[in-house]
């Protein structure tokens, strides 16, 4: 059996499996409101630099910062089970929402993706789901310890994909999945976007009620809207990208993004054109719209304890 990317990153020991902890966190309800399998996501990839989940938000931090104070191109990516599928030809990457029409329109797309993520590695982070639950193929097994009936090796494929199409992961361009979450639900965050201008582009968004999700911690960006399609951007991209890039507000400073795998052609293009952080959302756009529910539930590393939240407020009362 061809040796896998996953087995070299392993074997190198460039990267290595640790729990994924984050001072503030509180996985408890979410881990309650599922099962306890749900934990063994906890535990995700780390580059041998890296040696806490603190070491990865901060890199996060500062990359952010950076693209905000400097006028860089930074975008960031999440990759999970739609990604997986859909870099596979599978259209079970057709889930929550619509993201293929077939898989002959996966495949027509697929140039303009692999484009995209070359340009991802280059200028951005790349934040795929890798735990024990999605690493496991029959010859070798990690961690026989997690492996129950069915074999999960998607984590495994896409990485193989990505060294297949020259797109290495190093530490400076991979983050763990869940480190995104955190950020976009931090302190630090809400800081950094205070009286900023931000703009959602998803298929639906309440401004309101988002200005309102920012104001109760004490940060008030100025937030606009830019529509995207509900379904297909992944395989439509192409036909639809100039209309959405016009519409966004050329003085925007940040862009977040929901737009389920077509994120990583958003977040790029949009990152790339404006010189701006593009983050991929997802699940958190539905919290700060009131409509965790579209996400089926609540997500792991989204729930500080409330100390967290205590954002000083400009006239220095807590």
């Amino acid at each position: 059996m061809q040796k896998c990317y996953l087995d070299h990153l392993m074997e190198s020991r460039e990267f290595y499996f640790d729990k994924l902890v984050l001072k503030g966190i509180n996985n408890i309800p979410v881990i309650k409101f599922y099962n306890s399998e749900i934990i063994g996501a906890e535990t995700c990839l780390f580059h041998r630099d890296m040696s806490c989940g603190g070491d990865y938000f901060e890199m996060l931090h500062t990359f952010i910062n950076e693209g905000l104070s400097a006028g860089n191109a930074a975008p960031v990516v999440r990759f999970a089970d739609g990604e997986y599928a859909f870099y596979a030809n599978n259209l079970h990457c057709n889930g929550l929402y619509q993201q293929a029409e077939s898989v002959e329109a996966i495949e027509k797309a697929m140039p303009i993706h692999i484009k995209a993520l070359k340009g991802l590695n280059r200028s951005g982070k790349i934040a795929p789901v890798i735990y024990p639950g999605n690493i496991q193929h029959k010859k070798k097994v990690l961690f026989p310890f997690f492996l129950k009936s069915k074999i999960k090796d998607s984590a495994i494929k896409f990485l193989d994909f990505l060294f297949d199409n020259q797109i290495y992961l190093s530490r400076d361009n991979y983050l763990p999945f869940f480190v995104v979450y955190a950020y976009l639900t931090s302190k630090r965050f809400l800081e950094i976007v205070d009286d900023k201008k931000l703009c959602i582009i998803s298929s639906k968004c309440n401004l309101p009620f988002c200005q309102q999700w920012f104001s109760q911690f004490n940060s008030n960006p100025n937030i606009t809207f830019t529509e995207i399609p509900d379904s297909y951007v992944a395989t439509q991209w192409g036909s639809i990208k100039e209309k959405v890039l016009n519409s966004i507000p050329k003085d925007t400073d940040l862009c977040l993004v929901g737009a389920g795998v077509g994120a990583l052609l958003v977040c790029v293009d949009v990152a790339e054109k404006f010189s701006i952080p593009a983050i991929d959302a997802g699940h958190v756009l539905n919290i700060m719209n009131g409509q965790e529910y579209k996400s089926n539930g609540p997500r792991l590393y989204t729930i500080w304890n409330t100390d967290e939240y205590k954002i000083n407020r400009k006239n220095g009362e807590n």
